[in-house]
């Protein structure tokens, strides 16, 4: 069983930083090294959208507009985890923030992690 349980997420007020967290457990242990990761947030009312991805190889990343410079992605392979720095945050960008573990053949996702901005 593949397990990808996000943390982090909290209310904040306008400006201030989270960073989340998403660790890996069960049969994606011994191969998370091989898959892309990214982080998705789905708004109430919106679709779901990526915020940021990091590929498993170069450790290339990629981010949504509306967060460069704001976020940042990074990964720990010996810890199985992905994490989200996110600072100078926004109240758009209240949201459920989601992980996702991915290749051409499957993809896991992860339950979710509440993050509210307000003033």
């Amino acid at each position: 069983q593949v397990q990808l349980v996000e943390s982090g997420g909290s209310s904040v007020q306008t400006g201030g930083s989270l960073r989340l967290s998403c660790a890996a457990s069960g049969s994606l242990l011994s191969v998370f090294r091989f898959y892309n990761m990214g982080w998705y947030r789905q708004a109430p009312g919106k679709q779901r959208e990526l915020v940021a991805t990091l590929t498993s190889g170069s450790g290339a990343a990629n981010y949504a507009d509306s967060v460069k410079g704001r976020f940042t992605i990074s990964r720990d392979n010996i810890k199985k985890s992905v994490y989200l720095q996110m600072n100078s945050l926004k109240a758009e960008d209240t949201a459920v923030y989601y992980c996702r573990a991915f290749l051409p053949s499957n993809e896991y996702w992860g339950q979710g992690t509440q993050v509210t901005v307000s003033s």
